[in-house]
């Protein structure tokens, strides 16, 4: 990095243009205004736009190139396990698929990390797992507290796997968590029941219920988000 592309700087920089990008701003395929051009936009130095591309393209959403220029990709060359990507996306999405698709890989994953947890948890993770549902339980009038609890109770059980593997999803899992919790967390209440279950099946080392549970628990998100996104639909259609 050079000594003046100060990182708040970049870090603004590359907000303003995935931004644009995830809104579509940008077809794929389109070049982006040349590093001049931004600079001037941006109120950004040469050093400043070259490193916020330079990021860009880490998260798949740019390609750079020295006769094609800043080249926007196509959304399946993007990182949907970045937490940034799925903000922006989350911020410029109308109809709700990529939530629906961050739940679906959820139900993918977690049931079977829940039953790993239940073979495999250690008695301090199963007490960490323990403590974030009594906060949950606790607090689920407080979203902020509750939904770092809930945070906290998932991702010890995909560490409770020891699954070097899956442990390797462990921060695109808590990129996934952030951006849907953004919306669900409010249907948390009447999902403690099946978070006790998951806890309770994992406490007795029972993989086939701790695997159910998670199941249930997930459906009830399912449900929850799809009934959301149906009455904002029907708002939509009643305001129009």
């Amino acid at each position: 990095m050079r000594a003046n592309a100060k990182p708040g700087k970049i870090d603004r920089v590359v907000s303003t243009l995935g931004r644009a990008i995830a809104n579509g701003d940008y077809d794929a395929g389109s070049v982006l205004p040349r590093e001049q051009d931004l600079e001037v936009r941006l109120s950004a130095g040469r050093g400043v736009v070259r490193e916020a591309v330079k990021i860009l393209a880490t998260k798949g959403l740019v390609t750079v190139g020295p006769r094609h220029g800043t080249r926007v990709q196509a959304r399946q060359n993007w990182n949907f396990l970045d937490r940034e990507v799925l903000a922006w996306l989350g911020e410029s999405q109308q109809d709700h698929s990529l939530l629906l698709a961050l739940e679906e890989t959820r139900r993918i994953i977690e049931p079977a990390a829940a039953a790993l947890a239940a073979e495999r948890a250690t008695a301090a993770e199963r007490q960490t797992i323990k403590d974030a549902y009594a906060t949950m339980a606790k607090y689920s009038d407080d979203l902020a507290v509750a939904t770092q609890a809930d945070r906290v109770f998932h991702l010890a059980i995909l560490d409770a796997t020891h699954n070097p593997v899956l442990g390797s999803f462990r921060s695109g899992l808590e990129a996934i968590l952030h951006t849907v919790f953004a919306v669900a967390m409010p249907g948390l209440a009447p999902n403690l029941p099946n978070h006790k279950a998951v806890l309770d099946a994992i406490e007795r080392g029972d993989a086939h219920n701790a695997r159910a549970a998670m199941e249930l628990l997930l459906d009830r998100t399912h449900s929850f988000l799809t009934e959301t996104f149906r009455l904002a639909t029907t708002d939509v259609e009643v305001a129009g």
